[in-house]
């Protein structure tokens, strides 16, 4: 059970830390400009702990696994990050921006599941997303 309920741990405890930052940051200073800031930070960060895990033998072995993938992963979360940097700067609230994006984004993920990877998809998660719009229509009133 724990293998299940640490992972989104992580991804909760980060994503609130994301928020605070990305509500609290400058509204004077470039966007890009910090994002470059924290994808430096980041790099280092994800270097050092590359390095550890794999052992400094192994890495040009791992890095010439990397595919496309890590490519349109980098152009998604500078999208997805300055998103959110103009979002907040927009006025929204930090409980009613989150809220409105993960709705939006579980309504795609259900048909990009469907559609991409053929995952099932039920009669209650298809009515789940017609709640959800229906959420977001009270959410945002």
């Amino acid at each position: 059970m724990w293998k299940l309920i640490w992972p989104i741990l992580i991804v909760i405890l980060s994503n609130t830390f994301y928020n605070i930052c990305m509500k609290s940051m400058p509204s004077d200073v470039n966007a890009f400009g910090a994002l470059m800031v924290t994808y430096l930070v980041a790099a280092i960060i994800s270097g050092i702990i590359f390095v550890f895990a794999v052992g400094p033998s192994n890495v040009g072995a791992e890095l010439s696994k990397i595919n496309w993938t890590s490519i349109i992963l980098a152009l998604a979360i500078v999208g997805l990050e300055v998103g959110y940097v103009f979002v907040y700067r927009a006025g929204w609230t930090v409980s009613t921006a989150s809220v409105v994006a993960n709705i939006g984004l579980a309504c795609v993920l259900l048909v990009v599941g469907y559609f991409l990877y053929k995952e099932n998809v039920s009669f209650n998660q298809i009515l789940g997303i017609f709640v959800c719009m229906v959420g977001l229509i009270l959410i945002n009133v």
